[in-house]
């Protein structure tokens, strides 16, 4: 019966605006996400293209509206010498991907080409700087080749190479998982190294620098406490925080042929992500009671062994339904925590990981992944709509997760969306949800769910997921009743 799981909202209570930029994406040098992905080469008759870049993802991003697109890594960042990416593509040096698959590279895809595209995608770009083997100056000089204007060695580089106007990058990060990949710092070693970078990289009057440190790994709160203790606030535009759902580190499972013990595990991790912001939060409220400094969840999504028969080092996988449930219960989190969470970056765009497109020379599939995220779109930059949840339960075994996640906001227009999650991937959710305050009209819905969790769009059948009108929620009043099926996303405009 209805009524089991009840959702309040406070629509008079709104007042945090959900940034547009938890929505970010993420692109890094490894396996087919840049070569292969985004990137197809100027000279490549077959397959659409400006300028090398595909004209099928911009199109489907453009959808997405995504906000912003974290490069060049990941570990990667931190071997990468940005000068050997611009000027003609003849003289560029060749680089070894040593942290991905060991695959050498012709860095024709560098600094203009990753602008460039941002431009084509309406997307700001996030520059992740080199810090483990790169140098101050080398950084400084990054930050005055894309963003000064007037006169100076490095715009004047900038014009020889074809760019009149500055591109003015605002969001910086200054290294990346300096606790590992990025240089195995102890974290009073890698705040010193953040300050000196930081007092070197200047802003310009049409870009003010988001200066982003290399934060904790999951629930790492002694490195969020160091950093937010030795780095001044005027200093910290944002601190990084990386989770990834995943079963297990050295056993991650299939990304398509899963048991439910192993899907409870995933979802576990995925639900963990509430509490890792809680407490990074509550240390960082203490040194920035103003909330001045973003939280920037700029590396999150599920994580499993890559598919047979492709190179370990390249980490592809398929995209399921269980996808959808970690980025709807992902989304749900960062949007309930935007007074602290105000970047994030799903990892990664194409081909690797969680992706949101999947591609095979000139095909494209669009993920569950993507499609949740289009779903979402309708949240950024709204209003946050505080909302009390009794969820139900997804019991298995002798364990218990909450089955229904949900997130809510009021747009510019009036319009107010809620978004629902069912993880349970069997049992329906009866849904009893109470608007206070609420004067509404119409409601509609969309839902993407499928036959069973496991399935996936493939280069033979690409729309085999896809969301689809959901007539199932009645308006009464200021309640509104609805049955949530097994592992759905369903996301309801109110007018």
């Amino acid at each position: 019966m209805f009524g089991q799981i009840t959702v309040t909202l406070n629509p008079d209570s709104a007042r945090t605006t959900i940034s547009r930029h938890i929505y970010g994406h993420f692109a890094e040098h490894l396996g087919h996400c840049i070569y292969g992905g985004f990137y197809v080469g100027e000279g490549n008759a077959k397959i659409p293209n400006t300028n090398g870049v595909r004209n099928d993802i911009v199109d489907a991003l453009k959808k997405l509206k995504i906000p912003n697109l974290r490069w060049p890594g990941g570990c990667f960042a931190d071997t990468y010498h940005w000068k050997d990416g611009i000027g003609p593509k003849k003289d560029r040096p060749s680089i070894v991907n040593t942290n991905w698959g060991g695959v050498t590279e012709d860095n024709s895809f560098g600094t203009h080409e990753f602008l460039n595209m941002c431009e084509l995608l309406g997307t700001q770009p996030y520059f992740s700087g080199n810090v483990g083997s790169g140098t101050v100056q080398e950084l400084a000089d990054w930050v005055q080749y894309v963003n000064f204007e007037n006169k100076s060695p490095m715009s004047d580089l900038r014009r020889k190479n074809g760019r009149e106007a500055a591109w003015n990058v605002k969001f910086w990060g200054i290294g990346n998982e300096a606790w590992g990949c990025g240089g195995n710092m102890k974290p009073e070693h890698y705040a010193d190294v953040f300050r000196t970078y930081a007092t070197f990289m200047n802003s310009t009057a049409n870009a003010r620098l988001l200066r982003i440190a290399s934060g904790a790994s999951d629930a790492d709160y002694n490195w969020t406490e160091t950093l937010m203790k030795n780095i001044p606030i005027n200093m910290l535009g944002g601190l990084a925080v990386h989770h990834y759902s995943v079963i297990e580190w050295r056993k991650k499972g299939s990304a398509t042929d899963f048991s439910e013990e192993q899907y409870f595990k995933t979802m576990k991790s995925a639900l963990l992500m509430d509490e890792l912001v809680q407490k990074h939060a509550a240390i960082m409220d203490k040194y920035d009671p103003q909330k001045r400094v973003a939280m920037v969840v700029d590396e999150w999504g599920g994580w499993y062994d890559v598919e047979p028969g492709t190179n370990p080092g390249f980490l592809y996988q398929q995209n399921t339904m269980r996808d959808a449930m970690i980025a709807g219960v992902t989304l749900n989190i960062f949007n309930n925590h935007a007074d602290r969470v105000r970047l994030a970056n799903l990892a990664q765009t194409v081909n690797v990981l969680q992706s949101v497109i999947l591609t095979n020379e000139e095909k494209i599939i669009l993920t569950p992944t993507y499609h949740v995220m289009e779903m979402y779109n309708v949240h950024q930059d709204a209003k946050l709509i505080p909302i009390s949840i009794n969820s139900g339960d997804y019991v298995y075994g002798n364990e218990k997760l909450p089955a229904v996640s949900a997130s809510a906001s009021k747009d510019s227009t009036g319009l107010t969306h809620i978004s629902l999650v069912n993880i349970d991937p069997k049992k329906a959710a009866d849904i009893t949800i109470n608007v206070k305050t609420g004067n509404y009209n119409s409601i509609s819905g969309r839902i993407l769910t499928a036959s069973d969790i496991h399935e996936h769009n493939t280069f033979d059948n690409p729309n085999k997921i896809k969301p689809s009108v959901f007539n199932g929620a009645r308006l009464s009043g200021n309640n509104i009743q609805l049955k949530l099926p097994p592992f759905s996303v369903v996301v309801l405009t109110l007018k």
